[in-house]
């Protein structure tokens, strides 16, 4: 019987350790080729102990520095815009505060650049560079094979953030 049960257990752990399938390769492929998809954030990793002593301090917070996100946080691309709406967890060194719903990273760039690269492990990265933004950003987007993506932000004026989430493409 109990040879029975760790051989259940043992399927039951490999089944939910299987990859999601968030886009299919070849949509994924032409969505990448078009600089056309959405990012989807789903968590976020602050990386300053900052944001996460305060987040910690909190009743009911975990012990840990991954935010699972609501629905809506991430980035949309076209050819011609670039619309950022993410959170932000960490220090700002320059804050504005007579505009104090500032605090994520909210913004939309007509003019960016981007610079793709494959990864040793045969990764997209993309690198977008928002020349019209109020400050001075670097996304960097890897993009594995099943639509997953994990996005990296820098600023001249704010401590570095993480996310992880995935890319899709508007419905026609």
């Amino acid at each position: 019987m109990r040879p029975l049960i760790l051989l259940m257990a043992a399927v039951i752990t490999m089944m939910s350790c299987t990859s999601q399938i968030y886009m299919e390769p070849a949509a994924l492929t032409a969505a990448i080729q078009n600089r056309e998809f959405n990012y989807n954030a789903t968590r976020a990793f602050p990386l300053g102990n900052d944001a996460t002593n305060i987040l910690n301090s909190m009743p009911g917070a975990g012990g840990n520095r991954i935010m699972n996100l609501d629905p809506g946080y991430g980035f949309n691309l076209k050819k011609d815009l670039f619309s950022v709406y993410l959170p932000y967890f960490g220090r700002a060194f320059n804050v504005n505060p007579a505009d104090a719903s500032r605090g994520g990273i909210s913004f939309e760039s007509k003019i960016f650049t981007i610079t793709e690269s494959k990864t040793r492990k045969g990764n997209t990265l993309l690198i977008v560079k928002p020349q019209d933004a109020r400050e001075n950003y670097v996304f960097n987007l890897e993009i594995f094979k099943n639509g997953s993506g994990f996005l990296s932000i820098q600023s001249n004026n704010r401590q570095p953030i993480s996310f992880d989430g995935n890319i899709s493409v508007d419905k026609p």
